[in-house]
């Protein structure tokens, strides 16, 4: 099948001949979505006790959007109810918050507001489905037609469904991350390397960079690959490496002034897209334009020696410019949160760690990557498409790396894996069709379509670890997808409800709470789980942990005119077993300071409402 043929969209070929329907791609990708939509909600709604996803991010980005749509400047991403007085500057991009405004502010023409929002959260990560779907559709009926596509359609949807990025409610950065991703793969395996491609995936790499600093190892590999393309091919990859190497640098240009306000456009951070990202890639991208543009291009060895320079000088600017982003972002962290919040946080887990705590979810965090990177290991030394392999290999490798540090990176890898497994089991199957009567080849295509899938492992690790009954529970799908470990587990809507009758102050509540408390009520809250918010966190932690005397002095100090005690939370649970006269340790035994005045009434969810008494004149 020639290429031109494999990227049809027509309804008949060249010659006449009708296509089936489901042999093109956007009708293909259509049902798949569909059906992926419906499985979701069928799943997600009968059970649903809320609109939003049960993540932290997710409450968190609503706030955000409330604020924006309420009038917060679009450079301005402070949560001013979070944190110590003068609030909480966020790490997240407005390029995320704008779509989802606008689309609740459309469906607020016709709806109420809390009904716009609850339809809005509903669909978003849904709208998400297909036009991740469409460039994997794409890549893979491009390298083997129409077979494959189907197959990695398929693949796709089960990988969308057994992930809770995708979860009705899931209005987080991560999905459209995944979205992302997926189609820089897929431009990046065009086998005809069309100029075309390498633009889309090089505003694609722009637009990840700006919305979350989580994708930049994966885009630097990126660069990487195209730089050797270059160095490899040389004259016959100059068009693309041009195309990619302009088209970063323009599209990092304009996304940097865009999003980043004037005021700190040579500000240096590394936990969100700012000067540091901005000047690496877009002096990268201009240096391969400019190498790509030489009038006759040097020989591979001189080209060997240009790409190597360039990289050092990149690498001496990054030390120049941002020496800290070479390290961890999260490495300045006070200990104490280290202990009582991060270490706790699922997705931020080593692959060590989640063996130690959740072993039957390792092999649907690793298997599917491990699997994929072997197969592309194997294919391209068969030299079966080894360019091809061997780029597959360095994405998927570069995100199951980053799994074994934070298993967050598995999400990566398990959907780029798609591309080359659907590969081998459109191989596997045609050779099964060749050969009928040889049941060894039925049998490798059955385990490789098997071994494909996360939520396979998932199920076995669950069946293998807690027996029969956990693994026929259908929840376990959604386990696979992982979330941040970040849930809260007290508060429910009569709490919620006791707080807002407040006066408008600040409220000191377990870290789990506090976005549900923003979500909820008028109140600022001293923590919620983001690590901008060092000093707001570590003030509840001394509050719980120091002896009652000493919190009060705390709590003055802070403003907080109501505390929400939780025991049975995570982090509270802690606090009380590592001080046990502090605070949180007395109330948990029912022993209350006379500063604290209780209120509403005790809640299923575990949460003890108290006022803050003022100072007795």
């Amino acid at each position: 099948m020639t290429e031109n043929a494999a990227d049809t969209s027509f309804s008949r070929t060249a010659g006449g001949a009708a296509v089936p329907l489901l042999s093109r791609l956007l009708p293909a990708v259509a049902l798949y979505a569909v059906i992926v939509a419906v499985a979701a909600l069928a799943f997600s709604l009968p059970d649903a006790t809320d609109y939003l996803g049960s993540d932290n991010d997710d409450v968190m980005r609503l706030v955000e959007i409330r604020d924006l749509l309420a009038g917060q400047g679009w450079f301005d991403l402070t949560q001013y109810r979070l944190g110590l007085e003068g609030g909480t500057l966020m790490h997240w991009s407005r390029l995320i918050d704008l779509p989802l405004a606008l689309l609740i502010r459309l469906f607020s023409f016709f709806l109420t507001q809390d009904k716009a929002e609850a339809v809005v959260v509903t669909i978003w990560p849904l709208l998400l489905v297909p036009l991740l779907l469409l460039p994997l559709g794409l890549a893979a009926r491009r390298l083997a037609g129409v077979a494959a596509m189907h197959i990695a359609l398929g693949l796709g949807a089960l990988f969308v469904l057994g992930c809770v990025r995708f979860k009705p409610g899931s209005i987080d950065h991560h999905n459209v991350q995944l979205m992302l991703v997926m189609w820089i793969a897929a431009m990046l395996v065009d086998p005809q390397r069309r100029a075309s491609s390498y633009v889309v995936a090089a505003i694609v790499c722009a637009l990840a960079l700006a919305i979350g600093a989580e994708t930049t190892p994966f885009i630097a590999i990126v660069c990487v690959c195209v730089a050797l393309q270059w160095v490899w091919h040389g004259q016959a990859f100059s068009r693309p490496a041009r195309f990619f190497g302009l088209s970063l640098a323009l599209s990092v240009s304009a996304v940097f002034f865009l999003t980043i306000p004037p005021r700190a456009y040579a500000v240096v951070t590394c936990d969100n897209f700012s000067f540091g990202f901005y000047a690496l890639s877009a002096l990268g991208g201009a240096a391969l334009f400019l190498l790509a543009s030489l009038p006759k291009q040097p020989d591979r060895i001189v080209r060997v020696a240009l790409a190597g320079v360039t990289g050092g000088l990149l690498l001496l600017t990054a030390r120049a410019i941002a020496p800290q982003c070479l390290a961890d972002p999260l490495s300045t962290l006070d200990p104490l949160l280290v202990e009582l919040w991060l270490n706790g946080v699922t997705e931020a887990r080593s692959f060590l760690a989640e063996a130690r705590a959740e072993p039957e979810m390792v092999g649907g965090f690793y298997a599917v990557g491990l699997f994929a990177i072997v197969v592309c290991l194997v294919r391209s030394l068969k030299r079966e498409k080894t360019e091809l392999h061997l780029l597959l290999l360095a994405l998927i490798g570069a995100s199951w790396g980053i799994a074994l540090l934070q298993v967050r990176g598995a999400f990566f890898s398990n959907m780029l894996a798609i591309l080359p497994l659907s590969l081998l089991i459109t191989d596997l199957r045609r050779a099964s069709a060749a050969d009928p009567r040889n049941p060894s080849v039925a049998l490798a295509y059955i385990c490789a379509v098997l071994m494909s899938v996360p939520v396979v492992w998932a199920l076995g690790g669950v069946l293998a670890v807690h027996g029969w009954k956990q693994a026929a529970d259908m929840r376990t799908l959604t386990k696979a997808g992982i979330s941040d470990g970040e849930i809260g587990e007290c508060g429910d809507p009569a709490d919620m409800a006791a707080l807002a009758t407040l006066p408008a102050g600040i409220i000191a509540a377990p870290s789990n709470s506090g976005a549900d408390i923003l979500r909820w009520t008028p109140h600022r809250v001293l923590t919620a789980p983001y690590h901008r918010n060092q000093k707001g966190m570590l003030t509840e932690l001394y509050i719980g942990l120091a002896q009652p005397g000493e919190a009060k002095a705390f709590l003055r100090g802070a403003g907080v005119t109501a505390l929400a005690f939780c025991k049975t939370d995570p982090q509270t649970d802690a606090l009380i077993r590592r001080k046990p006269d502090g605070l949180y340790a007395n109330l948990a035994r029912g022993q209350v300071p006379d500063y604290l005045q209780p209120f509403g009434q005790p809640s299923q969810s575990g949460f003890r409402l108290y006022r803050v008494l003022p100072d007795k004149n």
